[in-house]
């Protein structure tokens, strides 16, 4: 069968491009694709999905991969820094790009998890709710959760397009969450501002919160989150005795 007699689409692939490019053609199986630019894992991981959908692929993999300027770790900016640092009686964390947690407070990462105990690269909100299997038993309405977190990404494609680590991020997710691809393939783009949470921790039980995500002005890549609880509820008074179990022994 020659390229007359299919469907043919031909897709520049650089960058989250490879990770977007089948849900945007939405082509029939048996369709032909010409895939130009790809190289390594990005056009690897795309020419792997697009078999498995049935589709006749023809890719110049050997071709110059596409120069992405360094991605410079993300630091938290001092200030922000110093405000999570006067929150001890609730949860708090900072996000960055890709919902990476660049720090969190000895409660967040009591009720949620030690991100301080992760390698840097795992220290992802997406990659907790969607890969980390004690997530779904610990977070009420985890499929709630984990939809709205997969949309925050969403929003972060759009706003960074060649960012390779993001690209590695969703392709990760794509390939080890059963749910990711549905809803990632819904193109719900989300930005979390403020809205209620619960968890149910194995030491002091249910937790229930209101939460706030403030940006910096700026700042648009760092984002303050406060799990906030009301005063006097079951869920302050969890909270103070699961701070007073895991507060750090003082040196004699």
């Amino acid at each position: 069968m020659g390229f007359s007699d299919v469907q043919a689409a031909t897709i520049p692939m650089n960058g989250l491009t490879a990770r977007l490019a089948l849900d945007t053609l939405a082509l029939p199986a048996g369709a032909t694709v010409a895939v130009t630019g790809a190289a390594g894992t990005v056009g690897g991981y795309f020419v792997q999905l697009a078999k498995q959908a049935g589709l006749v692929v023809v890719a110049d993999l050997l071709a110059r991969p596409t120069r992405h300027a360094p991605v410079s770790p993300q630091r938290v900016r001092p200030g922000l820094h110093l405000m999570l640092q006067t929150l001890h009686d609730v949860p708090a964390f900072i996000l960055g790009r890709r919902t990476d947690v660049l720090a969190a407070n000895r409660l967040a990462r009591e009720v949620l998890t030690d991100f301080e105990a992760l390698a840097v690269p795992q220290r992802n909100l997406a990659r907790y709710y969607l890969l980390d299997p004690e997530a779904k038993t610990r977070t009420g309405d985890w499929e709630r959760i984990a939809a709205e977190t997969v949309a925050m990404l969403r929003l972060e494609a759009g706003r960074h397009p060649q960012d390779r680590r993001l690209a590695d991020l969703v392709g990760e997710l794509r390939l080890r969450s059963p749910e990711f691809g549905s809803w990632w393939n819904d193109h719900r783009v989300l930005r979390r501002t403020h809205g209620t949470k619960h968890y149910h921790h194995p030491l002091v039980g249910e937790l229930h919160f209101h939460y706030e995500s403030l940006q910096p002005p700026g700042d648009p890549d760092q984002t303050l989150c406060v799990y906030n609880v009301e005063p006097g509820s079951p869920t302050a008074q969890a909270l103070r005795l699961l701070s007073s179990w895991v507060a750090p022994i003082a040196a004699p």
